[in-house]
């Protein structure tokens, strides 16, 4: 990818799972790399995450709710990916203004700051299927109904659409993908705010079963970090994405009893259970899910190539090597 040498590339979330290794790849294509972060203790930055980096990039920590800070981070950049986020889907129900405050009030500030700062940027917004609620068919693709089943989601498919009004209307290049399980080096494993994998492994790291919920039937699809940030930046230099909504995906559609199986056997004297739902995860489950990709296939040639056993021994061998600077309290 050629087109990312000497970017300049803004990225929000920058020490957190994706952002961070967004960056690190944008840094091998001799991109000019800015991060934001605020290390906010429930999300998921890290500085460890660009240790091997760390000199090659622009660092700033701030909150992105801090809109007047924005100002100089965005000017003059040609790409903004923005990944700062709630992530948490039972942390939104918990404190759904906090959630408001990030996932959309920020967004549309952002916007503006792009409309009157920059407005020949182009922006890659990361969004989340979660917003579709349970399917009433699958896969899934970009046409179902919207139907979120909690505040993020009910944020997250406002922001895009503040995202799509700001390219139609102003002009603003913008697009949004809509990740489904990612996973991978670098995501959160203290606890199971960002995704049930990370969890899964911090159990597996502390000898403790793999708790399934539910009847551990519910399938799902899973992308590994690698492909989900080729999809970042195919969408990011293609003008065809501008004003487009995607959905990410996998052929690999498996049962969460599947994936734990998976996982465990890959760890000695590991195992799993089929526990019933807690409260407040049964709320909002939405059973099962995977997602239709062809239209990011047929229209920006994305598909994604690591299988799901090779991306869970990597992730598993790297929390192995690495896990003192993922599992602090």
């Amino acid at each position: 990818m050629k087109d990312y040498q000497n970017k300049k590339i803004l990225i929000t979330g920058g020490l957190g799972f994706i952002g961070s290794n967004l960056a690190r790849k944008l840094v091998n294509l001799g991109a000019k790399v800015t991060l934001v972060d605020n290390l906010d203790p429930h999300c998921g930055g890290n500085y460890f995450n660009i240790v091997d980096f760390k000199d090659q990039v622009s660092i700033h920590i701030f909150d992105i709710r801090e809109n007047y800070k924005l100002d100089k981070a965005i000017e003059k950049q040609d790409l903004f990916f923005n990944l700062a986020a709630q992530t948490s889907h039972v942390g939104s129900m918990t404190d759904p203004k906090k959630d408001l405050e990030i996932n959309l009030i920020a967004q549309l500030s952002m916007l503006e700051t792009c409309r009157k700062i920059n407005p020949n940027l182009k922006i890659v917004f990361s969004s989340t299927r979660q917003l579709y609620g349970t399917p009433d068919y699958l896969p899934v693709d970009e046409n179902h109904n919207v139907r979120p089943v909690d505040v993020n989601g009910i944020n997250k498919y406002a922001s895009e659409w503040y995202h799509l009004l700001y390219n139609n209307v102003h002009g603003i290049k913008s697009c949004c993908l809509r990740l489904t399980n990612t996973y991978g080096p670098g995501m959160r494993v203290k606890d199971a705010r960002q995704t049930f994998i990370g969890f899964w492994i911090r159990n597996l790291l502390d000898k403790k079963p793999i708790e399934v919920y539910g009847n551990g039937q519910q399938l799902r699809d899973l992308n590994y970090i690698d492909d989900c940030v080729n999809a970042f930046l195919i969408a990011g230099i293609n003008e065809k994405a501008n004003g487009r909504i995607y959905n990410l995906g996998s052929n690999e559609v498996l049962s969460l009893e599947s994936i734990a199986k998976k996982m465990s056997e890959f760890v000695t004297e590991s195992s799993y259970n089929i526990i019933p739902f807690p409260d407040d995860r049964k709320a909002i489950d939405i059973g099962d899910y995977y997602s239709d990709f062809s239209r990011i296939s047929s229209e920006l040639q994305w598909k994604p190539q690591i299988s799901l056993d090779a991306g869970l021994k990597k992730t598993i061998e790297y929390y192995k090597s690495h896990s003192l600077h993922y599992l602090d309290d």
